[in-house]
């Protein structure tokens, strides 16, 4: 444990002005903002090189670090002046991404975890979640449900920004995450492996939800808040699906209606 005293520490580097990181190049490290986040860093099979936390959350934090894990420790108002704003949970872990552990295919590897065939699963495909908030949310269904896999398009949004990370709570780090070099193809090659694709849409010709039967293997496609999944997208999906609206509500909130269509498809795995 080191004790910081100085906003000029260059161990909090990392740290400074947190809000503007996204910002910077971010392909070495992640920011865990909050003391739950942090802790399911320090449980996961991540790498979390440095915790930053308020003197009297010190010993807790210390039972749960990994081996080589830095441990340092400030008085909040110093938290408050190195973060660069007022932030009252006190605690911020720095997370290490992963270094080649990207396969050459990542959805073939997506497939081989999941099972070739026979192997009931859901998988969740993001291909162009561009708010950070909204992927984080998504992100934090998907591991409320059991989701197999997410799989994003290769024009999604970073999904270790420190919003994306926070808001997920953490659940980013149990998920199998899956970064699509080429989301037209990937997703032929999922159909070619058996898996039935399901547009999600506002189209008044679509599955109504309380209608389908999910078939084992299933993957449901979302897209990005307001213009939804591009019509090339939609075009190689199997089956269009769409929830029921009432009193006169066009739609919902992309999270929301994830949630809502996991529960029926991954509830039924």
């Amino acid at each position: 444990m080191s004790l910081i005293t100085h906003l000029s520490d260059p161990r909090v580097a990392p740290f400074v002005d947190v809000t503007s990181i996204d910002n910077r190049d971010s392909q070495t490290h992640f920011i865990a903002e909050g003391e739950n986040v942090t802790l399911r860093l320090l449980a996961s099979s991540y790498r979390c090189e440095k915790v930053l936390c308020v003197d009297r959350k010190a010993d807790r934090l210390r039972a749960h670090l990994q081996v080589g894990t830095e441990l340092l420790v400030a008085p909040i108002e110093l938290i408050q002046q190195i973060v660069g704003f007022k932030f009252h949970s006190g605690v911020m872990g720095l997370g290490v991404r992963p270094v080649g552990a990207t396969p050459a295919s990542p959805i073939l590897f997506a497939c081989k975890e999941m099972g070739d065939a026979g192997v009931a699963a859901t998988y969740l495909i993001l291909p162009e979640i561009t708010d950070p908030a909204n992927m984080g949310a998504l992100f934090r269904v998907a591991a409320g449900f059991g989701v197999g896999a997410v799989i994003l398009g290769e024009r999604c949004r970073d999904p270790f920004t420190r919003q994306t990370v926070r808001t997920s709570m953490g659940t980013i780090f149990s998920l199998n995450l899956v970064q699509s070099r080429d989301i037209h193809a990937d997703l032929l090659e999922l159909k070619r492996r058996g898996v039935t694709l399901f547009a999600t849409v506002l189209d008044a010709d679509a599955e109504r939800l309380n209608s389908v039967k999910p078939p084992a293997r299933s993957a449901l496609l979302l897209g990005n808040e307001g213009p939804g999944l591009e019509r090339s997208i939609i075009a190689i999906c199997d089956r269009k699906v769409t929830i029921p609206m009432k009193l006169n509500t066009d739609s919902l909130n992309v999270v929301v209606a994830g949630g809502i269509f996991l529960n029926h498809f991954a509830g039924a795995v």
